[in-house]
C-alpha cells in the first residue's frame, strides 16, 4: 500500500505540473468565461444604446411576388419578415439571376406555384413555408366561397388544439443532453490519457534504471498507481471545466433568456450525477489497464500509436453502437442489451440505458459487478504484461511469448 501511495503521488504530482495539462485546463476555462459572460458583456454595452444611431436601416433581401394580389404580398411578408416581399407582373427568372432578388414566387393560382432561387441553400426552406401560407390563403377563399363569413373562416383556420405532455417514465430528449455529454467526455478522455498512459509506460521503458525499479517494486501497486493518477488528473479537469461552467452560468443566468440546452445540462439529476461518475471511472480503468500492458509491450515510442489501435478500435466500435442507438431513439435494443454487460462497452451502453429508459434493477447491478470484476482483473493481468513487458527490449514480442513469460513469472 506503502508503494501504491507513493507512485499514486510521484505520477499525480507529473500530471498537475505538466505545462500542457495546466495550459489546456486553463485555456478551456477562459474559453467557458468568455461565453457564459458574452450575454452579461452585450448586455453592459448595449445598455446606453438609445436606438437611434444615426445609420440608414439594414436593406433587407427582395422577395418578388407574380402572379398575386395584395393579400397574397401581406400574408407572405408576415412570413418572411426578413424579406422586402414585391408584386411584380414581370418575369422573375432574370432578377433573380442577376442578383435584384434574392428569391422569388411565380404563382398559377393559390395552390400552384414556383419558386426560384439562384443558389438552393441545404436549409432552404423557404417554398415549404410559402406553401403554408398559400393552403391557408386557399382554404380561406374556398370557406368564403362556401358562405362561410371571412371572420368566421379565419377563425376556424387560426384555432391551435391546446395539449400537454405528461412523460410517466424517461423524458429522453431531455436525458439525450445528458447522456451524450458524459459519453463524449468519457470518449475524449480515453483516447487522451490512455494514450498518455501508454506513452509514459513506453517513455520509462527506455531508461534502464525501470529494471531496478520493477525488480523492487510491486507491479501491481506501480500499474494501479499510474491508472489512479492518470484517472484523477483526467477527473480533476473535467471538475474544473464542468465546474467551472457551471459557477459561471449561474452567475450569468439573468442574463440569459433561455437557457436551452444548457438550463438542461446544468439540472441533471443527482442520482444521474452519481452513475454518471461511477461508470466514468471503471470504464476508464479497464481501458487505462489496456494501454498502460500495451505500452509496456511496445519496443520504442514509435510503435505506441499502432500498439494502441486494436484497443482504440474496441472502444470506438462501442461508442458508434452507443450513438447510433441514441439517435434512432432505441436504446434498449438487442445489441444494446448485450453490450450492457460487455466490459468494453458497458460504461456507455448502461449509462445510456439508465438515463434513456429504465432497465431492471438487476441488470444495473449485474452490469456494474461485471465491470468492476473485469476492472480488478484486467488490472492484475496487465500489472503481470507490464512487468514482463518493460524489461523487454529490442523486437515487440509476441503475445505468444507474453503469455509464456507470463506463466514463468507466476510458477
Amino acid at each position: 500500500m506503502e508503494q501504491f501511495r507513493k507512485i499514486l503521488k510521484f505520477e499525480l504530482k507529473g500530471y498537475l505540473t505538466n505545462k500542457v495539462f495546466v495550459g489546456v485546463t486553463c485555456f478551456l476555462v477562459a474559453v467557458i468565461f468568455l461565453v457564459t459572460f458574452l450575454p452579461r458583456l452585450l448586455d453592459f454595452f448595449g445598455s446606453d444604446d438609445t436606438g437611434d444611431t444615426g445609420e440608414p436601416p439594414e436593406e433587407r433581401e427582395v422577395m418578388l411576388v407574380s402572379g398575386g394580389d395584395e393579400s397574397v404580398r401581406t400574408a407572405l411578408a408576415q412570413a418572411f419578415p426578413e424579406y422586402e416581399v414585391r408584386l411584380t407582373e414581370g418575369g422573375v427568372k432574370s432578377p433573380v439571376t442577376g442578383g435584384e432578388a434574392a428569391c422569388a414566387v411565380e404563382l398559377r393560382g393559390l395552390s400552384d406555384f414556383t419558386y426560384y432561387v439562384d443558389n438552393l441553400g441545404i436549409y432552404d426552406t423557404n417554398a415549404q413555408l410559402v406553401a403554408e401560407v398559400l393552403t391557408g390563403l386557399y382554404r380561406l377563399a374556398a370557406l368564403t366561397e362556401a358562405g362561410v363569413a371571412p371572420e368566421r373562416a379565419e377563425e376556424i383556420l387560426t384555432t391551435e388544439v391546446s395539449f400537454d405532455i405528461q412523460s410517466l417514465g424517461v423524458d429522453q430528449g431531455q436525458n439525450f443532453f445528458y447522456t451524450y455529454v458524459m459519453i463524449f467526455a468519457l470518449y475524449m478522455v480515453i483516447l487522451l490519457y490512455g494514450q498518455m498512459v501508454a506513452t509514459n509506460v513506453a517513455t520509462e521503458k527506455s531508461s534502464r534504471a525501470m529494471e531496478l525499479l520493477v525488480t523492487s517494486a510491486d507491479p501491481t501497486a506501480m500499474m494501479f498507481g499510474k491508472v489512479t493518477a492518470s484517472c484523477l488528473a483526467g477527473l480533476a479537469q473535467l471538475v474544473c471545466v464542468f465546474g467551472s461552467a457551471l459557477l459561471f452560468y449561474n452567475l450569468n443566468r439573468s442574463f440569459v433568456e433561455d437557457g436551452g440546452i444548457l438550463s438542461l445540462l446544468f439540472d441533471m439529476p443527482p442520482s444521474l450525477v452519481a452513475y454518471m461518475f461511477l461508470f466514468f471511472i471503471l470504464g476508464f480503468f479497464i481501458y487505462a489497464f489496456l494501454y498502460g500492458a500495451i505500452g509496456s509491450t511496445a519496443s520504442k515510442l514509435e510503435d505506441i500509436n499502432t500498439s494502441v489501435m486494436p484497443v482504440t478500435m474496441i472502444f470506438i466500435a462501442g461508442f458508434f453502437v452507443v450513438v447510433f442507438s441514441m439517435s434512432g431513439g432505441s436504446v434498449d435494443n438487442p445489441l444494446m442489451t448485450v453490450c450492457s454487460f460487455i466490459p468494453f462497452a458497458s460504461p456507455m451502453a448502461m449509462f445510456t440505458r439508465i438515463a434513456m429508459s429504465h432497465p431492471a434493477p438487476w441488470e444495473i447491478g449485474l452490469s456494474v459487478a461485471i465491470l468492476a470484476a473485469s476492472c480488478a482483473g484486467i488490472g492484475v493481468l496487465a500489472a503481470r504484461i507490464y512487468r514482463v513487458g518493460v524489461l523487454l527490449y529490442g523486437t515487440k514480442p509476441t503475445p505468444g511469448q507474453i503469455l509464456r513469460m507470463l506463466k514463468k513469472a507466476k510458477n
